[in-house]
């Protein structure tokens, strides 16, 4: 498989993936907007917000490193700069989720 297509493949696979988990994000989003930090540390003690919450994290970062790499695909035209800001942002893609979810469990 050519590697665009692939990569156009999971664009729309997780951008599928991401609409209920946007749903459940804005509904408890609403109901914590108010909440004080025990009502909202104990909201991600529950596990499963945490794990629902921990994937939307990873499927939102998934899909928006594909997205941005697109965009420096098209805009960048120098191959190092360009290698080095997809590296850039596949790095940042990989630490900030984990980052995350060390500390939504560490709750």
């Amino acid at each position: 498989m050519i590697s665009a297509t692939r990569k156009w493949i999971f664009l729309k696979a997780s951008s599928l993936l991401m609409v209920p988990f946007k749903i459940w994000f804005l509904v408890n989003f609403v109901t914590l907007y108010d909440k004080d930090y025990l009502e909202i540390v104990e909201f991600f003690a529950n596990q499963f917000n945490s794990i629902i919450f921990c994937g939307f994290i990873v499927i939102t970062f998934f899909y928006s490193a594909l997205s941005i790499s697109e965009i420096f695909e098209d805009y960048i035209t120098n191959e190092k700069t360009r290698k080095f800001a997809n590296l850039m942002v596949y790095l940042s893609s990989l630490i900030i989720p984990t980052i995350t979810i060390i500390t939504v469990y560490k709750l």
